[in-house]
């Protein structure tokens, strides 16, 4: 950042652990998986049956009356973000047009919107019915399709899968006017979204911003996605809570899931002028590409992952000792792990075999979009509270990785955390916060 310091004032999480960051914070203190039997779907004849499910919630209850019809149009993706928008504003003690349209306290020009978003996949019971009539001699005829089975779907179907419609909702809601963006860069889309926002205020564009995450990945079609491609587990469907083993020795793959997580930034200045809550700053960010082509994984040395993390601390203007606390993305994909643990060790140099790592997609699954987010919630958590809460799943380090994965709660002071993330199609983003003092 070269310009206006940049302040984190408000906090939104929705994850399988529960519908607020209280909810999530208490049960990663807690060392509680989130990870179950898929419920969303029948999961017979997937070769992995588990997920990061998120609690039932009405998503009528997250959006003022006046604008309640537009739930019809809402996919999941956009209703996790709805809910994760609110509870950030309503902590940041800005009034929006959606929180308390007599008393808005904020200038909407001056308010920018930057949201990560995944593949919205729709439900099967909305497009069965013209693929069903697309059929001939047993296959799916696209030309028959055109002229036939287009007809059988509404209109209007196609606005609950735009990966902007999360920002768009947002927007309407909360009366959003200023810069608006949608990063669809998957796993990375979130760090990259907090990063632009940050920047928007730096330079002056906007006074605050809403940024984040959002992804429903317990949906069929991205599930058998995952499972063709050997991404998912397919050997601890009976032991739910072990079956994610990020840096572990016995990882046999992922867990995908679904959550969201926003942040209200701000301009410090103006931060402090309102006397609000300050929970963290951003010091810095980083961005990059992986160059492997096999897209399916991260390339064997994770060099793109450690220009991220290298450009992240030179904007933050730090040493890798100065760092007390790194969120890896960590997958539970072996190789993926092993990757981003040389990517790591090779950006840090020694200080990565002392600073404390803390990965969580063992208890929260891997959210897609919505992970960089959530991760970054919980470490401005971890910083606000001085606490690190133990890894899970982590018993044997897997050979070659060198990191220093926390085994036990760690009460710490945190002045500097690192959070980064890789897309299996390449792009690789790193976020460094910085604990705020006055």
């Amino acid at each position: 950042m070269s310009s206006s310091r940049v302040a984190v004032t408000g906090l939104g999480a929705v994850s399988p652990l529960g519908l607020t960051v209280s909810d999530m914070w208490e049960g990663l203190l807690a060392g509680r998986c989130g990870i179950s039997e898929i419920t969303a779907f029948d999961p017979v004849g997937f070769s992995c049956k588990l997920a990061g499910q998120v609690p039932d919630y009405k998503i009528q209850q997250y959006v003022p009356k006046a604008v309640r019809k537009s739930t019809k149009l809402m996919s999941r993706d956009i209703e996790l973000s709805v809910i994760a928008a609110n509870e950030a504003f309503v902590g940041s003690g800005l009034v929006t047009k959606g929180i308390d349209p007599e008393n808005v306290n904020i200038e909407p020009t001056r308010m920018a919107i930057n949201i990560g978003s995944g593949i919205i996949s729709c439900d099967l019971v909305e497009i069965a019915p013209s693929v069903a009539a697309s059929i001939t001699d047993g296959k799916f005829d696209i030309h028959k399709w055109g002229n036939k089975g287009i007809e059988l779907v509404t209109p209007l179907w196609l606005l609950k899968y735009l990966p902007n419609m999360l920002a768009c909702h947002i927007g309407i809601i909360h009366d959003i006017q200023g810069p608006s963006n949608t990063i669809t860069c998957a796993e990375a889309a979130a760090h990259i979204a907090i990063s632009e926002a940050a920047q928007i205020i730096a330079r002056g564009d906007a006074v605050y911003a809403l940024a984040g995450g959002a992804e429903a990945k317990v949906n069929p079609i991205i599930m058998i996605r995952q499972c063709l491609l050997k991404r998912a587990t397919t050997e601890n469907n009976d032991d739910p809570a072990g079956s994610c083993r990020p840096f572990d020795a016995d990882a046999k793959g992922s867990v995908f899931g679904e959550g969201a997580g926003m942040l209200v930034l701000e301009d410090l200045t103006n931060a402090q002028r309102r006397g609000a809550k300050i929970y963290a700053e951003i010091a810095g960010s980083g961005q990059s590409n992986s160059i492997n082509p096999v897209y399916e994984r991260l390339e064997p040395d994770g060099y793109g992952l450690q220009i991220a993390i290298e450009k992240a601390m030179a904007d933050a203007k730090i040493k890798p000792a100065d760092l007390d606390l790194i969120i890896p993305h960590g997958t539970g994909i072996p190789s993926d792990d092993l990757a981003e643990a040389k990517a790591i060790e090779a950006a840090l140099g020694k200080a990565a075999r002392e600073i404390p790592v803390w990965p969580t997609k063992s208890m929260l699954s891997n959210t897609g979009t919505a992970s960089g987010a959530i991760d970054v919630i919980a470490a401005v958590c971890a910083m606000k509270e001085g606490k690190i809460p133990a890894a899970k799943n982590c018993d044997k380090k897997a050979n070659g990785c060198n990191l220093n994965i926390v085994k036990q709660p760690l009460q710490k002071e945190i002045r500097y955390a690192l959070c980064c993330s890789y897309t299996y199609g390449g792009q690789t983003a790193a976020i460094i916060l910085k604990k705020f003092e006055s």
